[in-house]
């Protein structure tokens, strides 16, 4: 039976990646395994739009102010979901970059087993513009991946 110890689960904060997360924490219980739950930040933050560029320290003030929101939304996460599974270690991490090369990057990091990551359930020209990161993922990972639909 595979069970794996070290489960990858990427959020966005979305009802979807918690569903995810529930199922990443199932799996975590019964492997006895350890969950790393990630959000990435897009560095493709474009400082500069048509003929308008905002100041380099607005820029940075932006991306260092979003990645201190995401790392109080995670511990927030792993607040609500610890009294529930209270012998399941989960360490979180925010993360700046391309989403689905930093999520592989830290599949290969921590050795991880299984990334149990969420599809939003978008069709046709939705799920070509916003589903790019859960191909991508699925496509280059060197691990199991779990699809959790919505």
């Amino acid at each position: 039976m595979f069970a794996p110890k070290n489960i990858l689960v990427p959020t966005d904060f979305s009802v979807y990646a918690d569903n995810a997360l529930k199922q990443a924490l199932d799996i975590a219980k019964q492997s006895k395994g350890k969950i790393y739950l990630l959000h990435v930040i897009d560095d493709g933050f474009r400082q500069c739009s048509v003929d308008y560029c905002l100041d380099e320290g607005v820029v940075q003030k932006v991306l260092k102010d979003s990645v201190n929101n995401a790392q109080e939304k995670l511990q927030n996460e792993v607040k609500k979901v610890a009294d529930e599974h209270a012998g399941i270690e989960i360490i979180y991490d925010t993360m700046r970059g391309v989403p689905y090369e930093e999520i592989i990057k830290e599949a290969t990091d921590k050795k991880v087993d299984l990334i149990v990551i969420a599809s939003h359930g978008k069709t046709g020209i939705l799920r070509n513009l916003l589903g790019g990161v859960v191909d991508k993922v699925m496509k280059n990972a060197k691990c199991q991946v779990l699809l959790v639909r919505s």
